[in-house]
Parts: structure tokens; C-alpha cells; sequence
């Protein structure tokens, strides 16, 4: 090839590269002051939905006459708007607070009749335009002001404005990151099951419970987290500790630690989080407990990962699974609730640029973005019990364990956002393990799928999807509570229940509504019917195997990180 072409090329690239490399810059400094949201994604759906209804006389004369009904009902004091919630205390149907709250009611409802049915608008804009709406809503309820709201208005005249001094140093206190003193810490009274690390590499840390029976089942149970959070969600008190559950039940528990990564990770990758974690901690389950299959489980994110694990063994003929259990783990990434509204090609673009520079996503902005998708129950109501009533934090051990944050590496998080949740390679064979493409249509053993009824990050019916891609028998439980509470329901923890129903790999497609239909409720934890099913595919007791050598105590190193 000539001198003169391959010089242009070259400096073409050069200056591609550069270009590329000052956009991300500039990106990703606008994302950091917009916390990692994009605006552009906003204004597109903004625009769609008010240009068609500029457009469309007669819905606005529909919504002109609903305002004006809705005032008179409002003036008339006949409308008769819900009393659950942050407004559910009598002094809210006194006046002028009862006015306030109907006012509000009624914004409400306008604007869902706004959001719906505009012509021409994609369906995608209306409901980011609604939440949106939703949104601002939230955070203009008169709950949240001192003088529209009666509680904190009795409150000030009570204790004489104390309660305003305490919010403002709550606030003060918040604002500068100093953490309220709790009561719980990591190896004393949370993630306590005696056990030890057995194994350890630059991702994970493994930890093996102790028995506590004289035999224990013959195949291992091998848990994986999410490493969105930490793992001793699994083992906070020996009361709702579901690894001390199963390890009283005569189960050898394992679980991934893993590390807290910061900007120093930013490369690892997918690949990295599916070798040196899932396959590092078979081929070192297998080191302690050898010529055994594994019952393998993952939560959440770490469920999506175990999946992807089980289809690139099943290609490869690696039968080390007896089965395979997914908490709220989402496979299909089509429906997976209101998160989908905010990730497409412009928000990733724009989180890809703010990771780039910081080489992660830290805790807080992870945090930020699920309060957004609950925001009147995680961040207003937290708002005026904090800073208006000036109440002190009372944390359970849930509560801890949640503000106990990690971190996730650039490159792995920007691979699991495009690949899945934007353009669902998973579920359409295009995700690879190995350098090679996967199917979940390769997993044989069975599956037992819990999805939880209140899960706002995995929600139940696209959990439900693994049963059109798996060619498994497939045991599906849709637990009560949400993404988290659902899981954490130990036994005896009131008010729990579940619906159950075995879903064959041989029997025709059931879909979620019928799952409904025919699927019985049970009354209490979950986790007895798992136990069973698990014992129901394990051999019988044997006398339990320890390691050799140990590495330290658990709850490990990697958890302590912050």
C-alpha cells in the first residue's frame, strides 16, 4: 500500500481518537454535575409529549375540563382522594390541610390522565414523562414543607423549634458524610455464622460455614451475591441469617465475598466476574468437597452472572451442577421494570463517560438512582422525618447492611448495561463466555426461580422469563415483599407468604397470569420449600468434609472494605 494513503488513515484515526477522547471528557464532566443523568434523555421524551399534545385539541380540551372539575370538587371539599400513606394521620383532613392534600390528590390524578393516551407519543416517552411528572410531585408534596405540613407545624410548636434544630444538624451532619452511630458492625452482631475463608484471588474471597450437624448433605451449596452489594444480606443475625439456616439444615454452605472495587478495577471485565468468580469458586468448592456435583444459587445480579456460568458449562460439557436457584435474578432484560425507562443509548453513553473518568460507579450514585424509582417512600418520607421532624435514625439490621455500599468497575458495568439491559444479549444468544456465544436453552438441570410481588430492580414477571429460554424443569415461587425483604423471610417472620407451582420442561408454556391462577398461597417463609427442594435432589447425609487449611475467620477481608 502506498506512503500517502496509509498516512491520512493513520492521522484520520489519531484524530478520531482524540475527538472521541474530549467528547467522553466533556460528557462525562456534564454527567457528573447531573449525576450521572442525562438531559437530553429527558428533554427527548419531554418534547415528543408536548408537541403531540399541542397537536391534539381535544385531548387538552379533556384535560381543561378534568382541571376544572377537579378544582371545583377540590373547592367544594367532595373529592375524596386516598388517606394512605404520608397523609393517612387525621390531622390531614383538618383545614387548610385537608385543602393542601386534595390539591395535591388532585394534580396527581391530572397528571396520569395527561400521560395517557396522547397520540402519537411513543409509549416509552409517556411513561418517562409520567414518572418524571411523578417525580416533581414528590417532591412539591405538602408533606414536605413546614408550613403545609401539620405534623411538623405541631411539632415546632411543641418543643419550641428543637425539632428544626435537630434536622439542621442531621443535615449538616449528612452534608459533610459523618455517619449516625448504629449499633451494627460487620463480624459482631451482622454476617456472624462461623466459618472460614478457604479461598481468595484479586475478586473473591470463598467462605465455608461450619456444620453444625453430625452429617451434612453430600452436594455443597454454592451461593453467589450480587456485587452491587455485600453478601451478608445472606447472614445478618443468626435469626434471619439464611446461610445459618441452611447449615442447620445439614446443608455444606459456601459464599462469594466479593472484593469492593475502586478506580484501580476500572478493567475488569464480565469475563473477569464469571472466571474469577463463579468458575474460581467451583474449582475451589470442588478442592474442598471433590467427586461431588454443587447446588449452585445466585441473588440479583449475581443470579444473572450464575446463569450466564451455567449455559457456558452446559456448552462446554462441564456437568458440575445439580441445579441451579436464582433470586430475583432477571435473565431477559426486555421488561425489567421503571430502571428500563432511564437506561438507552443516550444515558449510557453519558454513564459511560462519567465511569470512564472515575473508573467506577460508587455506592451513592447507585443509591441515588433506586431512590429515584421510589422516591416518596426511600428519599421524601426519610427527608421530613429526618431533617423536619428532626428525628434520629433508628436502623435495623436491613437498613445497616444497605448503607454498607460498594462499588462497581467501569468496564464490567458499561458491558452489563449495553449488552443486557441494552440490547438483551442474553436472552437472544448473543452474550459470550469464553470468546464464544451462550444459550440458555444449553441449561438442563433444575431451576428453582424466586421472583418477589413488590421488586422494583427484578421485577417478578420478567424473573418469570427464564421458564421461555431454560429447557428445564423449572419450580417457580413468587415470594411476598420486595427485592430484598422478599428474600430476607425467615421463618416466623409474620405476615410472609408465597405461591408456588412446578413448571416442567416437558408440559406446556404457563405465563405469569395463569401462574397466578393456578399456583396455590402459602402462609409463611419460603424457605422450608426450598430446603425441601433441595434435599429432594441431594444424596443421602454423609459425614461433613473441612479444609484442609484456611486462610482467616469469616466474615473475611474483602467485606470490611468501604
Amino acid at each position: 500500500m502506498p506512503f500517502d494513503t496509509v498516512l491520512p488513515t493513520a492521522a484520520a484515526k489519531k484524530a478520531e481518537r482524540v475527538s472521541s477522547g474530549c467528547d467522553r471528557q466533556v460528557h462525562g464532566l456534564l454527567a457528573q454535575m447531573t449525576g450521572g443523568l442525562s438531559p437530553i434523555l429527558s428533554a427527548a421524551a419531554w418534547f415528543d409529549w408536548g408537541s403531540h399534545l399541542l397537536m391534539s385539541p381535544g385531548k387538552q380540551a379533556e384535560l381543561a375540563c378534568s382541571a376544572t372539575e377537579s378544582a371545583l370538587r377540590t373547592s367544594l371539599r367532595i373529592s375524596q382522594p386516598s388517606r394512605s400513606g404520608r397523609f393517612a394521620d387525621p390531622a390531614w383532613s383538618e383545614w387548610p390541610y385537608a385543602l393542601f392534600r386534595d390539591s395535591h390528590s388532585a394534580c396527581e390524578a391530572w397528571w396520569t390522565e395527561a400521560t395517557t393516551g396522547v397520540r402519537g407519543v411513543s409509549e416509552t416517552h409517556l411513561r418517562q414523562v409520567a414518572a418524571n411528572a411523578r417525580r416533581m410531585l414528590d417532591m412539591l408534596s405538602p408533606a414536605n414543607f413546614l408550613m403545609t405540613n401539620p405534623l411538623v407545624r405541631q411539632a415546632t410548636l411543641t418543643s419550641g423549634g428543637r425539632n428544626l434544630l435537630h434536622g439542621a444538624r442531621n443535615l449538616t451532619r449528612d452534608a459533610h458524610g459523618v455517619r449516625s452511630a448504629t449499633e451494627y458492625a460487620v463480624g459482631e452482631n451482622l454476617a456472624v455464622t462461623p466459618g472460614k475463608v478457604v479461598f481468595r484471588n484479586r475478586l473473591i474471597e470463598l467462605i465455608q460455614y461450619a456444620p453444625t450437624t453430625e452429617t451434612v448433605r453430600p452436594e455443597p451449596i454454592l451461593i453467589v451475591p450480587a456485587w452491587i452489594m455485600k453478601y451478608y444480606i445472606l447472614d445478618l443475625q443468626p435469626r434471619n441469617s439464611m446461610i445459618r439456616y441452611l447449615v442447620d439444615q445439614g446443608h455444606t454452605v459456601f459464599t462469594i465475598s466479593w472484593l469492593n472495587p475502586t478506580a484501580e478495577d476500572q478493567d475488569l471485565g464480565m469475563e473477569d466476574y464469571r472466571t474469577l468468580g463463579v468458575m474460581a469458586a467451583v474449582d475451589a468448592v470442588n478442592g474442598v468437597v471433590p467427586d461431588q456435583k454443587i447446588h449452585a444459587a445466585g441473588y440479583c445480579l449475581g443470579g444473572t452472572m450464575l446463569s450466564i456460568a451455567a449455559a457456558a458449562m452446559a456448552r462446554d460439557g462441564d456437568d458440575r451442577f445439580a441445579s441451579v436457584t436464582l433470586f430475583a435474578a432477571q435473565t431477559d432484560f426486555t421488561e425489567p421494570g421503571e430502571l428500563k425507562l432511564f437506561i438507552n443509548d443516550t444515558q449510557l453513553a453519558w454513564l459511560d463517560a462519567m465511569m470512564s473518568r472515575r473508573g467506577c460507579l460508587d455506592g451513592a450514585q447507585m443509591g441515588a438512582a433506586f431512590q429515584l424509582l421510589r422516591a416518596e417512600e426511600l428519599l421524601w418520607t426519610p427527608f421530613v422525618q429526618r431533617y423536619l421532624l428532626g428525628e434520629t435514625d433508628h436502623p435495623n439490621d436491613l437498613m445497616a447492611w444497605n448503607a454498607d455500599q460498594t462499588r462497581m468497575p467501569y468496564h464490567m458495568h458499561s458491558h452489563y448495561l449495553s449488552s443486557l439491559f441494552g440490547r438483551n444479549d442474553l436472552a437472544e444468544g448473543r452474550f459470550r463466555a469464553g470468546g464464544h456465544p451462550i444459550a440458555l436453552r444449553d441449561i438442563r438441570v433444575p431451576l428453582f426461580v424466586l421472583g418477589t410481588a413488590k421488586d422494583h430492580v427484578a421485577p417478578w414477571r420478567s424473573v418469570y422469563k427464564i421458564n421461555l429460554l431454560a429447557r428445564s424443569d423449572v419450580t417457580f415461587v413468587l415470594a411476598s415483599g420486595g427485592h430484598n425483604a422478599g428474600v430476607v423471610s425467615e421463618p416466623g417472620h409474620k405476615g410472609r407468604f408465597y405461591q408456588i407451582l412446578d413448571l416442567p420442561a416437558s408440559g406446556p408454556y404457563v405465563d405469569q397470569d395463569t401462574f397466578l391462577a393456578r399456583a396455590g398461597q402459602v402462609t409463611g417463609s419460603w424457605w422450608p420449600a426450598w430446603q425441601q427442594w433441595l434435599a429432594e435432589r441431594s444424596g443421602d447425609p454423609v459425614l461433613p468434609r473441612v479444609p484442609a487449611e484456611a486462610l482467616c475467620d469469616a466474615p473475611g477481608t474483602y467485606v470490611m472494605a468501604r
